[in-house]
């Protein structure tokens, strides 16, 4: 394995490379005294720069990435490829290993010490790519410790809680959370979902045992059954690293956990709800790895993103963006705020709460926590000189006048709406008590969407359409010979699926939509015009990843109402 370059000073190459200023630079030197963190992790913490900036500056740098160990779960995978005492010997700590790409992510003190990396890559016989990632000697010795000293795999961690077993040197350790089998589990069963790729973690209790489901690509999957007594420890130990109230167990109550799972940072959003047996708790898995997806990897076609690309040009008004809860409206408005996210504009945002930290962007969460709404929120950030706006939701009249108001005045404005569909919009709107006039003129465009799920690669199968597919497929282009179904192998663990992508819809309103809506047009008025213009519904974007292979029309049927295409 060759051996890394040796560093140039980080400060500089930022410097170089304009992403950050002199003065930027001596702020963040001047918190890095104070802090003692790394500068990098400094400079991002600042907002100067973002996460990915801060990879690319220091890869530059000879790859020397950082990581805290204190907020590293460790991957049981992991740990078993290097032995303790090569770990201790060589001041390396293995931290997840990506099975799939065969490579293996360590913490190291040096990770110029070439010896140690050939030494490791020799005992695992070339078999997997390390990856270095730098942290001090003393976090170092205290982590290998805590993670050598005790059993981290799901099934292991319930064996020992089952049969009482402890290890001899857990009796050593005095007041060490990790002595608490119940602390590893819950450890682990989060790394685990991160692991399978689950969107969502619930936490079930009932009469007799606690239920854990995952969600994986949108459909919820059963994991584990566990009896009811390992609970109430697990409970403990969610509400302390969310910072929960412990002693509150009838009231519901929200949190947010941040550990760094699989080598890089990812965030929960954690909320508890009693039932009859006992606290109910979801936990939102927000990985800002997959959060933010640049622009023109939406899976858009040229015309669609070429619509959108205009329809974000424009310098002022409201783009919507609408779909049920868990449709992905989230990641596309922050792909569409990070494509516009520059020096030269001042973007803030309202959330509830607020999912992924951006760099340069004002983020605020409203709530009854924050003590602040969104009506009153839009009210403060219009004094704060901005050009864009984010609204998480418009959910009422007054959210949506102030929204309209901000719009009016010369702001960009983003926001959600829940409905059916981008035409959708103009009723819900005048439900909400927007009037016509002020919608005609204020409104860009809409953009609504649909989360399904990929069809694995590895096992998807081709058949020739039959007849009712052929029908349902309609009249495209290029009829395809085949058309892919799910399969099931061990990749996607028998589901036929991994993966989800979105199907969208895109509505750009113009001068003769606006005059339309003054007149109170029907829908079905305003949806021929909107044909004329060139919109395709959200029906032919899924036919269009169907002929494409991307996915199955028994998946696409699941989100989409395909029975208008049988009675055509």
């Amino acid at each position: 394995m060759s051996a890394p370059k040796k560093p140039r000073r980080l400060g500089e190459i930022l410097i170089e490379e304009g992403l950050i200023s002199q003065d930027q630079l001596r702020i963040a030197l001047l918190e890095q005294k104070k802090s003692k963190e790394p500068l990098g992790k400094v400079i991002v913490n600042l907002g100067f720069a973002t996460e990915a900036v801060m990879r690319d500056a220091l890869g530059e740098a000879s790859g020397q990435d950082t990581v805290d160990l204190s907020k590293v779960v460790v991957d049981s995978d992991a740990i078993k490829l290097i032995p303790k005492e090569v770990a201790q010997r060589y001041s390396v700590l293995p931290i997840t290993f990506d099975k799939d790409n065969g490579v293996l992510t360590v913490a190291m003190a040096d990770i110029f010490n070439v010896a140690a990396l050939d030494q490791i890559n020799a005992l695992l016989n070339g078999r997997v790519e390390l990856k270095p990632l730098a942290t001090s000697e003393s976090e170092l010795a205290n982590a290998i410790d805590q993670f050598y000293g005790f059993e981290l795999s799901v099934d292991g961690i319930l064996h020992e809680l089952e049969t009482g077993e402890r290890d001899k040197r857990q009796l050593l350790v005095d007041g060490d959370e990790y002595s608490q089998p119940l602390v590893r589990l819950v450890d682990a069963l989060l790394s685990d979902a991160v692991k399978r790729g689950a969107s969502d973690i619930h936490f079930e209790p009932e009469h007799g045992f606690l239920r854990i489901r995952y969600r994986i690509d949108g459909v919820l999957r059963q994991i584990r059954i566990l009896h009811i007594t390992y609970w109430t420890g697990m409970v403990v130990r969610l509400k302390v690293i969310a910072g929960m109230n412990i002693a509150e167990t009838r009231a519901p109550q929200d949190g947010r956990i941040s550990l760094n799972l699989s080598g890089r940072q990812v965030d929960f959003r954690v909320a508890s709800h009693p039932t009859s047996f006992g606290e109910n708790f979801v936990l939102r898995i927000l990985d800002r790895k997959k959060g933010i997806v640049p622009l023109d990897k939406l899976g858009l076609d040229d015309a669609a993103l070429s619509t959108l690309r205009l329809m974000m040009a424009r310098p002022e008004g409201i783009i919507l963006v609408t779909g049920p809860t868990g449709s992905g409206k989230t990641t596309t408005l922050y792909s569409m705020l990070s494509h516009i996210n520059t020096e030269n504009v001042n973007i803030m945002t309202l959330e509830d709460p607020v999912e992924y930290p951006m760099g340069m962007i004002r983020q605020t969460s409203v709530g009854d926590a924050a003590k602040l709404d969104f009506a009153n929120g839009i009210r403060s950030l219009m004094r704060q000189d901005p050009d864009i706006i984010l609204v998480g939701e418009i959910r009422d009249e007054d959210t949506a006048e102030m929204a309209f108001r901000a719009a009016m005045t010369g702001h960009q404005v983003y926001s959600t709406l829940h409905t059916n569909s981008a035409l959708g919009i103009i009723p819900r709107l005048l439900d909400i008590g927007v009037k016509p006039d002020i919608m005609a003129g204020n409104i860009i465009g809409a953009v609504a969407q649909r989360l399904v799920r990929r069809l694995c690669v590895h096992c998807k199968s081709a058949a020739a359409p039959n007849e009712l597919e052929l029908k349902l497929i309609g009249a495209v282009e290029r009829v395809p010979e085949v058309i892919y179904h799910a399969a099931g192998c061990d990749k996607c663990e028998q589901t036929g699926y991994r993966g989800r992508m979105s199907i969208l819809e895109i509505l750009r309103f113009d001068p003769e939509m606006d005059e339309l809506i003054v007149r109170k047009a029907t829908l079905r008025e305003i949806g021929r015009k909107a044909a004329d213009n060139g919109f395709r519904p959200m029906i032919e974007d899924a036919i269009r990843r169907v002929c494409l292979g991307e996915t199955s029309l028994d998946e696409v049927s699941r989100v989409v109402d395909l029975t208008s295409r049988l009675e055509a």
